[in-house]
This record gives C-alpha cells, structure tokens and sequence, in this order.
C-alpha cells in the first residue's frame, strides 16, 4: 500500500513542482500532477511486460491523450500540459550514465545507456506524433453530438 502511495504521490508532486517553477496558472496545477500520474502509472504498469521504450510509448500515449482532453476542457495550450506530463518518463538517468561512462572511458556501457536512453527518447516522441496528429475536434463534444445526429438523420431516410 505504501508503495502505491508512493507512485502517486511523488509524479503528482514532481509535475506540480514542475509546473510552480515554470510560472504556469495556479488554476492548471492539479491537472498538471494528474497527467504526471497517469504517465507514471502507465509506465509503471506497461514496464512489467515490455520493453522500457514500448512503455514510455504507452505512457506518453496515455498522457498525451489525456493532455488533449484537458486542453479542449480548459481552453488553454498543449504544451502546459504535455511538458508536465513526459516529466516523469524522461530517460535522465540514462543521459547521465551515457556521460559519466564516456568520461570514465567505459565505451561499452556508455553505449548500452545511449541507446536506451534514445529508444525511450523515440518512443516519447512517437506518441506524442500520433495523438497530438488527431484532429482537435475528436476531443470535442460538440463533434461526437453532431456525428450522432448525422447518424441518426441517415437512419431515418433509408427506412
């Protein structure tokens, strides 16, 4: 129990910390560390049967949606969101561990790490590709009441 508390509680602050140095609204700073969460809980949940790459890709998919649902509910830019969102998956320690081995001339394992670090980098930015290239009006209401209508207009004439 403890251990899940702890899996929410730190992306949750991390993110909202995040966000406090960055001069974002105070009014974003939940939605911020609930998009932190969501990453993390991907991640972690995704990092039990694959890859680290493949679970970054889940998570920032995870996340990224949500960041476009919450963009279109509170009227506000992406990135706000986003930015807070692929704090928690960001492959740091592996950028950090590629360098320390180059310096300490330990080749081989600086390129295990890189390599790491640049698939789970990859994988980032894929899933932000594929979502954020859905159109802005799927994450909208009014869009999913307008193609119900349509749907039920077309129903109508072919009785």
């Amino acid at each position: 129990m403890r251990d899940i508390l702890v899996n929410i509680a730190c992306p949750f602050l991390g993110t909202a910390a995040y966000v406090v140095l960055f001069n974002v609204p105070k009014k974003y700073y939940f939605s911020c560390g609930v998009t932190g969460i969501v990453s993390w809980v991907v991640y972690l949940t995704a990092s039990g049967f694959s890859s680290p790459a493949v679970a970054s890709f889940l998570a920032v998919l995870a996340a990224v949606f949500l960041s476009r649902m919450l963009t279109v509910r509170m009227k506000c830019p992406i990135t706000i969101f986003l930015l807070a969102a692929i704090l928690p998956i960001v492959p740091g320690a592996g950028i950090y561990y590629t360098a320390y081995y180059l310096v300490t001339n330990q080749l081989f394992l600086a390129a295990e790490k890189g390599i790491g670090a640049v698939k789970t980098a990859f994988g980032i930015v894929v899933g932000i590709a594929v979502v954020v290239s859905i159109p802005r009006e799927v994450f909208q209401v009014h869009y999913w009441r307008g193609r119900k209508r349509q749907k039920r207009l077309k129903d109508r004439k072919q009785m």
